[in-house]
């Protein structure tokens, strides 16, 4: 039995539900998590765009949204829901001049680093306490394997 339990959703096609899942483990260990799921949304701009409205009144596409539960449920922890929207993530890969993997890789550190109670919008002391999280995961995982 897995320590932890990933859930990926696919809207689009894009990468493959294996690669995120495999991601994800290794993030959830790398913190230390255990007993505890994750889920995970593919998505496009446009829908994006529309959960970044009802929930941040942000009328825009954003690459990554995060909505934490912390609830407990026969034993599991539900951390929480990362949404990616991979027109963002592709476009933003381009201009970084990195694969689309690198950047959904940074994307899913930060959706989590969110659920773990992070917020790098609350000052300057959050956010280097945000940014120090990012880089201590980033350091545990080893780099993607091909899609």
């Amino acid at each position: 039995m897995k320590k932890n339990r990933v859930l990926v959703k696919k809207k689009v096609r894009g990468l493959k539900a294996n690669y995120l899942s495999s991601l994800a483990h290794k993030i959830l260990d790398a913190v230390g998590l255990e007993r505890t799921e994750l889920s995970i949304l593919i998505t496009s701009d446009e829908e994006i765009k529309e959960l970044n409205k009802l929930y941040r009144n942000k009328d825009r596409p954003t690459d990554v949204l995060s909505f934490p539960m912390g609830e407990e449920i026969g034993g599991w922890k539900l951390l929480g829901d990362v949404v990616i929207s991979i027109d963002t993530a592709r476009a933003q890969a381009k201009e970084l001049g990195i694969s689309l993997e690198e950047e959904v890789k940074r994307l899913l550190i930060h959706g989590i680093v969110h659920l773990l109670g992070y917020d790098h919008e609350l000052g300057e002391e959050e956010e280097r306490r945000f940014k120090d999280m990012e880089e201590y995961i980033q350091s545990k995982i080893e780099p993607p394997v091909s899609r």
